[in-house]
């Protein structure tokens, strides 16, 4: 165990996931009963069907299998060979095809509303922010949103954002230095430049000009992008929770697009983002690097398309064909 955890922070991951990858495999092998190397795949099946009576969450599940799996696939690839000299056993990967879940099948699919709704959803707050009483924070709900919708910023993302972190400078568009995205297998955040497409350029420029020094403490480059209504020490502005952002989306949903009132999240907007973009013609692998996902096969269950895409590239790629050949259609 000690070992296993050693390569893990040499390969840089956090102390918190540590222990808590620790905490897993001591759990099941003390469930077990058994030794480290004479685990077999029924002992899993136990375990796992013990966790979920229990009713723990689908995803909690998932994480913990995946933990075991990659504690003995470092087993197997590091010490199969002294294992079996000393004792005589060959170690097995106890995590097969048969009893590890599937994250695909958990919960149901964060499909997005189509554009029209959230066309509509985001039209109607728009012209609602002025008649508001706290003009400034209704403002600065609106904008992270926009983010989430335009070019797929997670809720934490935004949040942590500084006002430095637009640079107009970069690119046609300027670009959002993400600096706090989402690692893996808890390596740390892992940065990213966000080009302002879609209209995101103009908006966080006017946010930054004309809204954001309203709230006061100067604005310097290190100030939140997104700051709160309350004061730090000496004064300063400090970041907006991420719970206040998740309560005005679901405050504009139920006003402005009740039918998706309780399903509407930050993230699920991250969804809407790739699905319209692909939609429209981006390349997936564009798609890929806007919404920082490390792997392709990420994007690609983050794509939502309309019933009649296939139709569509099928009339698509037989007009060009009739193009090439002087046809007047499909024959």
């Amino acid at each position: 165990m000690d070992r296993f955890l050693l390569a893990g922070l040499g390969a840089g991951v956090s102390d918190r996931s540590l222990a808590d990858d620790r905490a897993v495999v001591c759990a099941f092998l003390r469930c077990s009963g058994r030794r480290v190397w004479e685990v077999e795949a029924g002992d899993v099946d136990a375990w796992l069907a013990g966790l979920r009576e229990r009713g723990l969450a689908r995803s909690t599940v998932y994480d913990r299998a995946n933990t075991l799996a990659r504690f003995y696939e470092f087993v197997m690839a590091r010490y199969q060979g002294e294992v079996h000299e000393r004792t005589g056993w060959v170690v097995v990967q106890p995590v097969d095809e048969f009893n590890r879940p599937r994250h695909t099948g958990y919960g149901t699919p964060r499909i997005p509303p189509s554009a029209v709704e959230v066309e509509g959803l985001f039209e109607g707050w728009r012209h609602s922010v002025a008649g508001v009483r706290k003009y400034l924070p209704a403002v600065r709900n609106y904008v992270a949103a926009s983010l989430w919708r335009r070019v797929g910023l997670r809720l934490n993302e935004s949040v942590m954002l500084d006002v430095g972190d637009w640079r107009p400078d970069l690119g046609p568009f300027g670009k959002l230095h993400v600096r706090f995205g989402k690692g893996s297998a808890g390596r740390g955040p892992r940065a990213r430049l966000v080009p302002g497409i879609h209209g995101v350029d103009a908006l966080v420029t006017w946010w930054l000009q004309e809204v954001r020094p309203q709230f006061g403490d100067g604005a310097g480059p290190s100030a939140p992008m997104f700051p709160s209504e309350r004061h730090g020490g000496q004064g300063r502005l400090v970041r907006v929770g991420g719970q206040t952002l998740r309560t005005a989306l679901a405050g504009a949903v139920g006003e402005f697009l009740p039918a998706w009132s309780g399903r509407l999240s930050p993230h699920v907007l991250r969804h809407f983002c790739a699905s319209s973009l692909y939609g429209q013609g981006v390349d997936l692998k564009a798609v890929q690097e806007l919404l920082g996902h490390q792997w392709l096969g990420t994007t690609t269950r983050y794509v939502h398309v309309r019933a009649e895409h296939v139709e569509t590239a099928w009339v698509r790629a037989n007009a060009r064909v009739a193009g090439r050949l002087g046809l007047d259609g499909a024959r």
